[in-house]
């Protein structure tokens, strides 16, 4: 019997300087703040932006150790109020 549920096929999320975890199911941010950071690099962009929320800082912790243990991360912190403060980080990407 086949599968009534078949897996999705996975899709491709534009490579910005900006990206909204909002859409993201918890379950697969870690992978998606990871892949987007490679693909940041290689796209050449030197600042990001990752819009996590401010909710009670879940997802801001989880994005925080991702940047913390990547290569090539200058710096990261809380966006400024204008562009999302607790709930958005930026980050400074080595050139």
């Amino acid at each position: 019997m086949e599968d009534v549920f078949p897996e999705p096929e996975p899709f491709r999320i534009p490579i910005e300087d900006v990206l909204d975890l909002h859409t993201i199911p918890p379950r697969d941010m870690r992978a998606v703040v990871e892949e987007y950071l490679v693909e940041a690099r290689k796209a050449g962009f030197l600042a990001l932006r990752i819009i996590h929320g401010r909710g009670i800082g879940v997802q801001r912790e989880m994005v925080r150790k991702v940047l913390a243990r990547t290569e090539g991360i200058l710096d990261y912190r809380d966006a400024p109020p204008e562009a999302g403060g607790r709930g958005a980080t930026v980050v400074t990407l080595r050139p």
